[in-house]
């Protein structure tokens, strides 16, 4: 199916997409329990069983703010934190260090002090990565007028990670944010906590994962982070081996696109090399993606 470019305004904001570099996950691990036979065809995988992954970031853009919506996998290295993203990194999951969320708003002509808010889905280290970088030998937060916002319960779980996840949660990822002082800790779902702006909390992938729901009287979109990696896994089983409870992910999965069908509403995929959007059909009894997109900002040169 072809992938269309154009541009998404939803209420007061202009959407503009942050591909900040892609990376490489195994395969199997991203697609769990579905035969590789399967999977290969959209995602064909590389010498070492890996697929190409993108770590997209999303941008709202109002009169009023601009808020960034996850942060990439960063890439800077500072001896005193330990590794962010260091030769040893860059070599496991194939991360481009010469790539990242900066330069993705620089091409939009937005500076990191324009930046007012960052919602931060979660922890890990290819969505929080970016949240922070390299400052006169310091790792310091990247935008430095922003409010930064995730669960409170997803940075406990980031202090404290279980054995699994343990590799995941990355602390110059984000205890520089509590040093500073500018890290929001929210408890629970919330209602527009910008104008047309709503968090989910999801707990199938990590523990209070936040799903960032845009909407309008005309339509929305879903930023699905984890729960819907990718076009790929819109399918109700294709669940990621990742997963802490993948039934769990199967349940949330089905009421997000349920009220996408529903609704008409869009969802956006972080780790969707491919595409950075799509509809949503139901086919045979199951979700699948329907038309995919790419997103066109109109004064974004080139």
């Amino acid at each position: 199916m072809e992938i269309i470019t154009k541009s998404l305004k939803i209420g007061p904001y202009d959407l503009i997409e942050l591909p900040t570099g892609i990376f490489a996950l195994d395969g199997g691990a991203m697609f769990g329990t579905v035969p590789k036979v399967l999977w290969e065809k959209t995602n064909p995988p590389d010498e070492k069983n890996r697929i190409p992954m993108e770590a997209r970031a999303l941008c709202l853009k109002s009169k009023d703010r601009i808020i960034v919506i996850d942060t990439g996998n960063g890439s800077d290295f500072v001896e005193k934190y330990g590794e962010k993203i260091g030769p040893k990194f860059a070599e496991m999951y194939g991360a481009d260090p010469e790539k990242g969320l900066l330069k993705a708003l620089k091409k939009n002509n937005i500076a990191p002090e324009q930046v007012t808010d960052v919602i931060l889905t979660h922890l890990h280290f290819d969505h929080a990565g970016g949240a922070t970088r390299a400052l006169n030998g310091e790792i310091v937060p990247t935008f430095p007028n922003a409010k930064y916002y995730v669960q409170n319960k997803n940075l406990q779980t980031a202090r404290n990670p279980n054995i699994r996840e343990k590799a995941s949660y990355l602390s110059p990822n984000f205890e520089p944010l509590i040093e500073h002082k500018v890290l929001e800790l929210l408890d629970g779902p919330v209602q527009n906590i910008f104008p047309g702006v709503d968090l989910l909390v999801s707990n199938g992938h990590t523990l209070a994962q936040q799903i960032v729901r845009i909407s309008d009287s005309n339509t929305g979109l879903f930023y699905c982070a984890d729960v819907i990696a990718t076009s790929s896994h819109v399918r109700s089983a294709w669940v990621m081996g990742y997963d802490l409870f993948p039934l769990l992910v199967i349940e949330e999965k089905q009421r997000l696109l349920k009220e996408a069908l529903e609704k008409n509403y869009y969802l956006y995929y972080e780790h969707d090399p491919y595409c950075a959007y799509s509809s949503v059909e139901f086919d045979k009894g199951d979700y699948k993606a329907g038309q995919r997109y790419q997103v066109a900002f109109p004064n974004c040169p080139g």
